[in-house]
């Protein structure tokens, strides 16, 4: 189920936090609550995916288990491997198989293998682990701690992808424990702002964006405005989408006495490509630093393998997010303009801010034109859209947004670049007052009747 729909915040949510609450005093009977309610959360979408979940869950733990005559070495390279090949096979099948079939001029036909939801999100979670694990950085845990970790289902289908070491612990923590109220409101408002930021934002820049890509799709050519307009729009779009999930998660685990660790912090302030992968999805990018580029030698390398490995990095980066070279030709994008920006700084070069930041967002929206599009044919279409080849006008014959519609682009442009992060605002800024309560749970409400009476869209990352 999604977060900003009325079942969730009407039925699921109170009853698991009513439960969890009233086990407070019980640490072993409220993790079972929890893990259970995760999997009606998971269950929600497909029964049928549920034991893939718990089947995952129960073998990592079983090879963290193993007994000291068993090679770590080998329960490490075993268990990830194993993760690996059931996540190539569910997600990466397809794609594979199609590949080589269109290279020898064959017709493929899909396998129709199920995406289970947020198996990138809970392989890679698990893999993390069992690398520490092999470095001596990672305890053994009991089940219920682990399966925990890895169900907990504020972050279980969209991430942010949490080191066992960063939650873990906090399950021992008593709920009722002092500042319960000032992390329930606190919660509860960073909940609202992420449905906020989804449904009175990323939903509306889709209806901008949507029509214009598959316009382009459809093989019709795409102008100037119309280019820019669906560029901005999407890189917009999925910001606001995403982050808004991650505000919603966050929001959600300290209702539960939980803190789970940033995803986003302002992003589009970034004045370079790599202070943008600082602030972008922040627990997958240390992932992709501290799992594949550091093993690969990271800073350590000379300057042309060190290129190099940022490019394999975020080659792989790009293929995690989605099983097609459109997002493969994403992440290569992004690794050559990171290899370009060590080269820059490793020369001592100096750029004036405003310029890093053009040049960061110019490479960010062609990205994520790329990103978006259905295929590469229509990613040029809105490229060669955005460098003005089809003329300055509309062109496409899309349905097109009136003003109020193409409002929300330069609004959204301004949230998400001036003032602070929906976290840093909702845990550090708003102090508590009254009016500032009465305030957010008008917004609540006013929210709940929305997605009442509208289209509850998954969030992007939902596919990955």
């Amino acid at each position: 189920m999604l977060f900003h729909t009325q079942a969730f915040l009407l039925a699921f949510l109170p009853v698991t936090l009513a439960a969890y609450y009233a086990l407070a005093r019980f640490p072993e009977g409220r993790r079972w609550a929890m893990i259970a309610a995760s999997l009606v959360f998971y269950g929600y979408w497909d029964w049928r995916l549920v034991p893939l979940l718990v089947l995952s869950v129960a073998i990592n733990w079983a090879l963290s288990l193993l007994p000291p005559r068993v090679a770590l070495r080998a329960v490490v390279v075993m268990g990830v491997a194993a993760n690996l090949a059931v996540l190539a096979f569910f997600k990466y099948a397809d794609f594979l198989v199609g590949s080589i079939e269109a290279a020898l001029g064959l017709k493929h036909d899909p396998f129709g293998i199920v995406l289970p939801l947020g198996i990138s999100f809970f392989t890679f979670q698990q893999i993390s682990y069992l690398v520490n694990l092999g470095r001596g950085t990672a305890p053994r845990y009991r089940f219920s701690d682990y399966a925990l970790w890895v169900t907990l289902f504020p972050h279980l289908i969209a991430g942010p992808i949490i080191r066992h070491h960063e939650i873990i612990d906090q399950f021992a923590l008593d709920p009722l424990r002092p500042g319960l109220p000032e992390r329930l409101s606190r919660g509860f408002t960073l909940l609202t702002l992420g449905i906020a930021k989804k449904v009175l934002i990323a939903d509306q820049l889709a209806a901008i964006a949507d029509p214009l890509f598959n316009a382009a799709h459809a093989g019709r050519a795409v102008g100037l405005a119309e280019g820019w307009i669906a560029g901005l729009a999407f890189s917009l779009q999925i910001y606001f989408d995403f982050s808004g999930y991650s505000d919603m998660a966050m929001g959600l685990a300290m209702g539960l006495g939980l803190m789970l660790p940033v995803n986003f912090m302002a992003p589009y302030r970034a004045a370079s490509i790599r202070e943008f992968w600082r602030r972008w999805h922040i627990t997958l990018s240390r992932f992709l630093r501290d799992y594949l580029y550091i093993p690969m030698g990271g800073n350590k390398l000379a300057p042309g393998h060190r290129a190099a490995a940022t490019v394999a990095t975020m080659l792989l980066g790009g293929l995690w997010h989605g099983a097609g070279w459109t997002f493969v030709a994403w992440g290569g994008l992004h690794g050559a303009a990171l290899a370009a920006n060590q080269a820059w700084s490793a020369k001592g070069h100096a750029m004036p801010g405003w310029l890093g930041w053009i040049l960061t967002m110019l490479v960010v929206v062609v990205g994520f034109v790329l990103f978006r599009a259905h295929d590469f044919g229509s990613a040029a279409t809105i490229i060669a859209g955005m460098a003005g080849a089809q003329g300055l006008g509309p062109v496409s014959g899309a349905v097109r947004p009136d003003w109020t519609e193409l409002a929300t682009i330069p609004v959204a442009g301004l949230l998400a670049t001036i003032g602070p992060p929906a976290h840093v605002l909702a845990l550090e800024r708003l102090r508590p007052r009254p009016w500032i309560g009465a305030i957010v749970a008008l917004a609540f409400v006013y929210l709940l009747i929305e997605v009442g009476g509208g289209r509850n869209t998954e969030f992007i990352y939902f596919q990955f």
